[in-house]
């Protein structure tokens, strides 16, 4: 294959392991511009795949890596790649994004995405180079942790590998690539459930730019933009994520006692100034990146990657824990073992409450700290009867044992750290966020409630235009192969700089009120033409090194394509309207009592989202929406979802 855009490699392997067979897979000039990469692209691919429902664990599963037309060109912060599957805790779509340097090697390799398919009889990694596939014997790799897989398997490759929990098809297993992991939604149980322990990607292919010197003066803007920004320039480098816990405490944000509460009284010890004041050696990033938000820190004596907001929430407050040594440490386990660190804190949370009400005695128990480690391996291996139910999920343990009112999962997969009843806008994008109780699918509203900007938390108005504006951007940025944080460009500093001042103010009181103009853009992303600040870079560096024109409305449109396109796909695997609804904890119960702001109104807010996204009332995707994407040009697409028949 090949392509007229510069930024890929034009190539995209199909890796069947059942039969050990290797060819092309099309993708057409029109499928890099509609879908762009990453995990647009892969739900493209997926939907060729994927028509009804499926074991996640069984041979008929699919797996997608894709890279997006930023890897390799060298642009700030652009060396995320995706991983996309149907997921055994969910049994929907689920794409992971990971750091590190497997894209570069990949496109080195010369493809775009590998897709892998089928089952390998026998225990193997794969080999990928521009000159083909080699399968080879990873029965030595058999029970090896992250890390000392990587090691073994040596050379200059980049590798994606499993760890024990991915062996043992724990259903929320992440993959490591680096020291970076793709982490929700169970991509390591599927690699497990294939026989297969790892990739390895080598090339030195060079990758062709349509306009170098464009986009060499682009980046050198763009870094720039990055490292003056308060949020990615000051806040991420000397903090990482962990610089939210304080701000998430202050504003009832910081999930608390398995989601009961919003705050933590011990908060001080479990923040990230704690963290850099007594573990903190270095920070560092992924390739390209000036942020470089990841914490490496000092751990009895080992120098390891230190934890982010969501375990310093979910394995702190969320467990009545204040020993920010253990969070260091079991984070450290947990991505050694190879367990997703939200998931399996989220179920060890949900677990003590089941234990506090006496519905199920595991041992484990709100501020009980000393049988935590025994508990990660026990899952890991699922080497016992506890081990073994808590490797399900929450949802698994709620269906043997009750209390689904204070399960805190959507659609299977436990939330992130952000206490929705403290931001509403956040609540709305858990219940409707297409792979579960995702924060970054979720459009990670939470950032203009409270953690960035000071919006109400509380109000409904135009809530549900902000979130689809930002998946929209976020999808977008995601299937470039930037990371996620480069979005926080898209406010301008004096938001953060001087919160207080009267544009500031003026500009988080009205915000919530621009509901309307927000459900124009939303609804014909065409229209915003401009490439100007405080929009985003990514449709310039992306227009240079490949030849596109895109405009940020085009950048908008592509997110909004691929949600839709993931949605789709969720309703051939039985996804409706019901499924899109939080706990009752978060719905129905005051999280301050008394005052009646802080309950997620769900019902409302879900509306409006449906109606701003072009769904019916049952959660399908209208037909208008379909063309207006479109998605009606896809192979039969009416036949093989359910579809609305409005519009």
């Amino acid at each position: 294959m090949a392509t007229k855009y510069g930024g890929y490699c034009g190539r995209v392997l199909k890796i069947n392991l059942t039969d050990r067979s290797v060819s092309d897979y099309p993708v057409s000039d029109e499928d890099y511009r509609n879908f762009l990469g990453g995990k647009i692209l892969a739900a493209r691919i997926l939907y060729d795949f994927i028509t009804k429902p499926i074991d996640p664990l069984g041979e008929e599963n699919v797996i997608v890596i894709s890279s997006g037309p930023l890897n390799g060109t060298g642009c700030p912060s652009s060396s995320r790649f995706n991983v996309s599957t149907i997921s055994p805790l969910t049994g929907i779509l689920t794409s992971s994004n990971c750091g590190g340097s497997f894209a570069l090697s990949m496109k080195r390799a010369g493809y775009d995405a590998l897709i892998i398919t089928g089952k390998s009889e026998e225990f193997i990694y794969l080999d990928v180079t521009s000159d083909g596939v080699k399968f080879l014997s990873a029965e030595h790799l058999r029970g090896m942790l992250t890390m000392d897989t990587q090691k073994a398997i040596g050379g200059t490759g980049s590798k994606i590998v499993i760890g024990p929990a991915g062996e043992h098809l724990v259903r929320y297993a992440c993959a490591v690539s680096d020291d970076r992991a793709a982490g929700r939604g169970g991509i390591g149980a599927v690699m497990g459930s294939k026989n297969l322990k790892a990739v390895v990607a080598t090339g030195y292919k060079k990758l062709k730019i349509k306009n170098p010197e464009k986009l060499k003066k682009i980046k050198i803007k763009w870094t720039k933009r990055l490292t003056s920004h308060p949020l990615t320039g000051e806040q991420l480098p000397k903090l990482g994520t962990a610089a939210l816990v304080a701000s998430m405490n202050q504003k009832h944000i910081l999930a608390t006692k398995n989601f009961s509460s919003g705050r933590f009284e011990n908060y001080r010890k479990i923040t990230g100034e704690e963290l850099a004041e007594r573990f903190l050696i270095k920070n560092k990033g992924c390739l390209t990146c000036p942020i470089k938000c990841a914490r490496v820190v000092d751990l009895d004596g080992m120098t390891v990657k230190g934890p982010e907001v969501e375990i310093m929430g979910l394995m702190g407050a969320n467990i009545l824990n204040d020993d920010l040594h253990e969070i260091v440490k079991w984070n450290y386990e947990m991505d050694e073992l190879g367990l997703d660190t939200i998931s399996c804190s989220g179920t060890i949370a949900f677990a003590m409450e089941l234990a506090e009400k006496g519905m199920w005695d595991s041992g484990l128990e709100f501020g009980k700290k000393d049988n935590i480690s025994e508990v990660l391996h026990e899952i890991a291996f699922r080497s016992t009867e506890r081990g073994d139910k808590l490797a399900n999920g929450a949802k698994y343990l709620m269906q043997q044992y009750g209390g689904e009112d204070f399960c805190i999962q959507v659609k299977g997969m436990e939330l992130s750290a952000y206490e929705p009843r403290g931001a509403v806008g956040q609540g709305l994008g858990y219940s409707v966020a297409n792979r579960g109780g995702c924060h970054l699918n979720a459009g990670y509203e939470v950032v203009v409630e409270g953690l960035g900007l000071t919006i109400n938390p509380y109000t409904k108005h135009g809530k549900a235009q902000i979130a689809i504006m930002f998946q929209n951007l976020m999808e977008a940025v995601s299937a470039d192969g930037s990371c996620l944080f480069t979005t926080y460009a898209f406010f301008p500093p004096f938001l953060f700089r001087k919160p207080n001042s009267l544009l500031s103010r003026i500009v988080n009181g009205v915000l919530p009120y621009l509901g309307g103009a927000l459900k124009i853009i939303n609804k014909y992303p065409h229209l915003v033409h401009l490439n100007i600040p405080p929009m985003l870079p990514h449709p310039l560096a992306i227009n240079a090194a490949t030849g596109m024109r895109l405009t940020m409305g085009d950048m908008m449109k592509i997110g909004a394509r691929g949600f839709n396109l993931e949605r789709i796909i969720n309703t051939r695997l039985g996804i409706t309207e019901k499924d899109d609804k939080l706990p009752k904890r978060l719905t129905d119960e005051e999280q301050i009592p008394g005052d009646k702001r802080t309950k997620v109104p769900q019902k409302v807010l879900k509306k409006d989202f449906y109606k701003g996204r072009g769904w019916d009332e049952n959660g399908f995707v209208k037909k208008s929406t379909i063309r207006y994407y479109g998605l009606d040009k896809l192979d039969n697409i009416g036949q093989r979802q359910a579809v609305s028949s409005e519009g």
